[in-house]
């Protein structure tokens, strides 16, 4: 027990060094959210989390090194619902980003995507008209589809290269139409009608202006939601070994906190107070 102050304050170092990667991740999600993924709400409650595990972990910190007891129960407190927070955040990330995957093209080396893979809170909040809007504009002004194009050998692909291309679920999802719609490849951007008939309504969608594409396609729904589902199982990854850290770290502060107290009361410990709960009789000679 008068090891718990010396390992509480080692694990919240440990945890005050990991809110780095936390606080990391959240900013990375937010370069994501501004240049890729284009979905802007998700990544800040872990840059709060992050940053409340960094000054909570400080506060233990010093309060295991200092045995100051008040300090230790305001850790206490506070780190419960931190850890609370964390753990129903990530429920919150696997249950939303749980459905949902690309679909394998026969001949093709990337996937398609169908928002009717998705269901749920996210799908949703693409559906929704005027919030859509604003990620398209966002992946408009992200020129990703205009960054498609390549040269070999100074002239530009040919529909063969194309399709052995590895695209992401953005670029399959809105720079493109969907295979089953049977357009020609011109260029990477560009595809003509071949006449066959489809049922995919993102096929009507699909426009050659550069300024369209297939920006109203579900498909690209799709994509975005993809994505967002590969860069926050990512992220997720690094949010549960952190819980695991926290865990431990609150049952050991328990411990210390437990010990601060039992100090400040100058209670015995061990033998010794075993002893004054019970002295032994007084013998006379």
């Amino acid at each position: 027990m008068r090891n718990s102050n010396h390992l509480i304050g080692l694990l919240n170092f440990f945890t005050f060094l990991l809110s780095i990667p936390i606080l990391g991740g959240g900013i990375w999600l937010s370069t994501r959210a501004n240049n890729t993924d284009c979905l802007k709400f998700l990544q800040w409650p872990l840059i709060i989390i992050g940053v409340a595990i960094m000054v909570v972990s400080l506060a233990g910190f010093a309060g295991a090194c200092y045995r100051n007891t008040f300090v230790m129960w305001l850790y206490l407190f506070a780190m419960f619902f931190i850890i609370a927070a964390l753990l129903g955040f990530i429920i919150f990330a696997y249950v939303v980003t749980d459905k949902g995957s690309g679909r394998p093209v026969e001949n093709r080396a990337y996937d398609d995507y169908y928002l009717q893979d998705y269901s749920g809170w996210l799908e949703q909040r693409v559906q929704d008209a005027s919030y859509w809007a604003k990620i398209s504009s966002c992946i408009r002004d992200s020129k990703i589809c205009s960054k498609l194009g390549r040269t070999v050998g100074g002239m530009p692909e040919t529909g063969d290269m194309f399709v052995r291309r590895k695209l992401n679920p953005i670029e399959s999802g809105c720079c493109k139409p969907p295979s089953d719609c049977g357009y020609v490849y011109n260029n990477e951007t560009f595809w003509t009608n071949g006449g066959g008939l489809a049922t995919n309504t993102d096929c009507n969608n699909w426009s050659n202006d550069q300024g369209q594409l297939c920006y109203s396609c579900n498909s690209c729904k799709a994509g975005v939601l993809a994505s967002l589902r590969k860069s926050w199982r990512k992220v997720s990854v690094i949010n549960i070994i952190v819980l695991i850290i926290l865990v431990i770290a609150y049952v050991i502060a328990i411990a210390a906190f437990r010990n601060n107290r039992r100090i400040d009361n100058d209670e015995p410990s061990g033998e010794a107070r075993m002893t004054k709960e019970r002295p032994s009789r007084i013998q006379l000679y």
